[in-house]
């Protein structure tokens, strides 16, 4: 089930009084600011959106001209090109493009992507049409888009969002090379394509990995640790994630397979499964894939309502899909001490402060799932520089390591020394690293990177109460620089 169907089909009441999406993003960013020295106008420079382009266009579908209307945001261009992820979706407006744009400039400065923040949306339900169909509309929207420069290698780049994948990218890469038949750079004016449209390996499991790995970076934290009330390892701790898309799947799978987390809950749009002992993360998506849904997969483990495992006990919840999931009618519920947002938004900004009165920490979305932009960012860098990673160093590291097991064999068969290489050793060790690896390296060490930026604001300042205004305070420090080395 795609996050797009777990939207539409999950109905999230919030209270009246429960901030939108926007206003939610505006709370935060005005709490973070409170505590920095920044003018009033510089300020609102970087709060507001530069630009909102709506756009409407008609497609003959089936004997007739349906008339579709889509959004590109951009929100700020301290850095160009702007970058930010397309959805397809009948719920996209211009506050969540907006806000979407938003989060999207803080991230990119918190994980130093040298973009600015954009975000587009298309009001379409991807259902309701057949592949050639969604062709159509697709091209048809990226035209809109491409003429007025808002796909542009070098000055608006997009990339998969909800309802949006490997297939709309090339469709869009395909029609900016058809209306830009010189520009060599092509390629680069979209991300997230598939790996024979001049796409980069990792790329669809980049947001889920990005969130094992600011996992991994949190349970190094000694502090940040003792501020959740965790011990040991990720090894058998139980998570529960909400919502089974690319992003939900690959964060379990991966926790489960190579840190030894029990996944414990799984949230879908029409229920979900809660076993204390685990739960088969690759069986349920196949089931998922093959039915649409959790329904019928284990009558032992169904629970109906499936928000109410959101509030059963566990050691890191992982809310994956929606935005708003985590609000005031639930907040006070949630048992987990650790929730990473892998998702734009699961937690409102009231929620966000009722969970940290009671000391939940919570690992923000601008930070938790910047995976996917960070390996778009090595995807077009790909592009521009028109080789693969790993293309011309590969073969000769392998030859330098070879000098060294040369001469490793050579003391090994010294009788007097008494020694021998480990099993398998050589083989590991002399295979160079291919794209993936490298890919895997980066994000890695990117994620580090900024964990260790916002731990130490998060640590060292006694007016930082959590991760939230720490990650806005560094990335907003980094806009403003931005913008004060451009004269403002």
């Amino acid at each position: 089930m795609s996050v797009l169907q777990f939207n539409r089909r999950t109905n999230v009441n919030n209270p009246a009084s429960e901030p939108s999406f926007r206003e939610s993003v505006d709370q935060m960013f005005n709490r973070a600011v409170s505590l920095m020295d920044l003018s009033p106008g510089l300020e609102e420079k970087i709060r507001v959106c530069n630009a909102t382009y709506t756009v409407r266009f008609g497609v003959r579908l089936r004997g007739e001209i349906k008339t579709f209307t889509g959004y590109r945001s951009v929100h700020s261009e301290h850095m160009e090109p702007v970058k930010g992820g397309i959805r397809f979706s009948l719920g996209v407006n211009q506050d969540e493009v907006e806000a979407l744009a938003a989060l999207m400039t803080y991230k990119c400065a918190l994980v130093e992507a040298p973009f600015g923040g954009s975000k587009g949306g298309l009001c379409v339900d991807p259902r309701e049409y057949d592949p050639h169909e969604m062709e159509l509309i697709t091209r048809r929207f990226a035209y809109e888009l491409i003429k007025r420069d808002l796909i542009n290698p070098s000055q608006n780049v997009p990339a998969p969002d909800m309802g949006t994948g490997e297939r709309e990218m090339a469709w869009i890469a395909d029609q900016y090379k058809r209306m830009n038949t010189t520009d060599i750079n092509g390629n680069a004016c979209v991300t997230g394509k598939p790996l024979n449209a001049g796409g980069i390996s990792g790329r669809v499991e980049a947001t889920g990995r990005g969130v094992q790995y600011a996992l991994r970076e949190f349970f190094r934290d000694g502090e940040g640790m003792k501020k959740a009330g965790l011990k040991g390892s990720l090894d058998g701790k139980r998570v529960i994630v909400q919502g089974l898309g690319n992003v939900g799947y690959h964060a379990a799978k991966f926790l489960n397979e190579e840190d030894g987390c029990d996944i414990v809950g799984i949230i879908e749009h029409d229920g979900a499964l809660y076993n204390p002992k685990g739960l088969d993360v690759d069986k349920i998506r196949a089931w998922i894939s093959k039915h649409g849904g959790i329904a019928g997969y284990s009558d032992r483990h169904q629970v109906a309502d499936g928000n109410k495992v959101l509030e059963e006990p566990c050691d890191i919840l992982i809310p994956a899909a929606l935005e708003g999931v985590i609000n005031l009618e639930n907040a006070k519920r949630i048992q987990a001490p650790l929730i990473i947002e892998a998702a734009n938004g699961p937690v409102t900004a009231g929620a966000d402060e009722i969970l940290r009165e009671r000391g939940t920490v919570i690992i923000p979305d601008m930070y938790a799932n910047a995976g996917g932009v960070t390996v778009s960012y090595f995807e077009w860098v790909k592009n521009l520089s028109h080789i693969r990673f790993g293309r011309m160093q590969r073969r000769q590291e392998e030859s330098r390591h070879q000098l060294l097991i040369n001469e490793l064999e050579r003391l090994s068969r010294d009788k007097e020394l008494n020694w021998e290489l480990s099993p398998n050793f050589k083989d590991k060790y002399l295979r160079g690293a291919d794209e993936l690896e490298l890919v895997r390296s980066g994000l890695d060490d990117t994620m580090r990177i900024a964990y260790q930026s916002m731990a130490q604001v998060w640590h060292e300042r006694d007016d930082v109460e959590d991760l939230r205004t720490a990650a806005y305070l560094v990335s907003i420090g980094k806009v403003a620089a931005s913008y004060q080395a451009k004269g403002l």
